[in-house]
């Protein structure tokens, strides 16, 4: 009985001293310490963790450093013509080898990089901001405002974008690349703004959307509020890729002759002008063509990245199943 009543007395005592230092620790911590972590820092933590995702971002900034640092690095432009030095290799004075007429390779290359990357961050920003808007009042308001948006949407999903494009930009040259860029918008945004519209559909059914209405919160007000805030997600990783997209299109058409106009270039008409030379000159070709292989490559691992890091439970759910899987076999063999 005494050992007992001495063991009980120990543990008694150990747990005592265990609560007065956890009270201790409590009371002494600062209030910040217990908050949970943000979103921002835990989408930034889980985007860290994937390899080629921080690769991917690294190879674009280092791309858009050289895109807008670069031309002040050499001491050639990209309209300078050296009449001495056509078509000569790379070296010492030209880094990047020079074009048929004496131009600078690595002048004209970083100047095609940087429109190419001016326009297709813009043409992603634009159709995201377009296709957000018009899908979130489309499956918000349904009824009339549903059917007119979404006939506008299939009607221009209808139309061969490349052949509208090519055929309207020879008559807006006067508007310059900004009008390029306009048309690239127009036709580059519908498929996101029917994937926002079916998320509102669902959306706008919650307890949250409901309870604003009751309070009489302004309709687009909620929109902006409580609605596009829950589709963001989607919507950075469309923006992501949507960037990979529209330049591959702004070079696309702009080996066709349909895109940036000289005197400018842009990696799609350096492309074009050096796929002839590809083989006795490759210097001409392979760098503005390596450039927009890399930034693609780049592009499609930082948008994998944040679909994971914003959206975690697809891939959770499939290695979930695959774990089950794997059990019920080795229950079975």
């Amino acid at each position: 009985m005494s050992r007992t009543r001495t063991s009980r007395t120990s543990t008694s005592s150990t747990r005592s001293t265990a609560t007065v230092t956890v009270a201790a620790a409590v009371l002494t911590d600062p209030l910040e310490d217990v908050r949970p972590e943000g979103r921002a820092s835990v989408v930034l933590k889980r985007f860290v963790r994937k390899r080629g995702a921080l690769v991917g971002a690294v190879v674009l900034v280092l791309l858009f450093l050289l895109a807008f640092v670069g031309p002040y690095l050499s001491p050639w432009t990209y309209s300078h013509i050296d009449y001495g030095a056509q078509r000569v290799g790379p070296g010492a004075e030209h880094w990047w080898g020079t074009n048929r007429i004496g131009q600078d390779v690595f002048a004209q290359t970083v100047r095609g990089l940087q429109k190419s990357l001016v326009i297709g961050a813009l043409v992603a920003f634009f159709s995201t901001v377009l296709a957000s808007l018009v899908g979130a009042c489309a499956g918000y308001f349904g009824g009339w405002t549903d059917r007119v948006l979404m006939f506008g949407v299939d009607l221009l999903l209808v139309f061969p974008a490349f052949l509208i494009i090519a055929i309207v930009s020879p008559r807006m040259r006067g508007g310059g690349w900004l009008a390029f860029v306009a048309l690239l918008v127009v036709f580059g945004w519908m498929i996101t703004a029917r994937v926002v519209r079916s998320m509102t559909v669902s959306l706008k059914e919650r307890t949250f959307v409901r309870a604003a209405r009751y309070m009489d919160v302004g309709h687009f007000r909620i929109i902006w509020r409580h609605i596009l805030p829950n589709c963001a997600s989607f919507l950075i990783i469309d923006a992501t890729i949507a960037v990979g997209g529209a330049v591959m299109s702004e070079t696309a058409l702009s080996y066709f002759g349909f895109g940036v106009q000289a005197p400018d270039v842009s990696l799609g008409t350096l492309i074009s002008s050096g796929t002839g030379a590809a083989v006795t000159y490759p210097w001409m070709f392979f760098f503005a063509a390596g450039l927009l292989v890399v930034f693609v490559l780049a592009v499609n691992l930082v948008g994998d990245g944040l679909r994971d890091a914003l959206d975690p439970t697809g891939r959770q759910t499939k290695k979930h199943k695959n774990s089950r899987t794997k059990s019920k076999k080795d229950v079975s063999a």
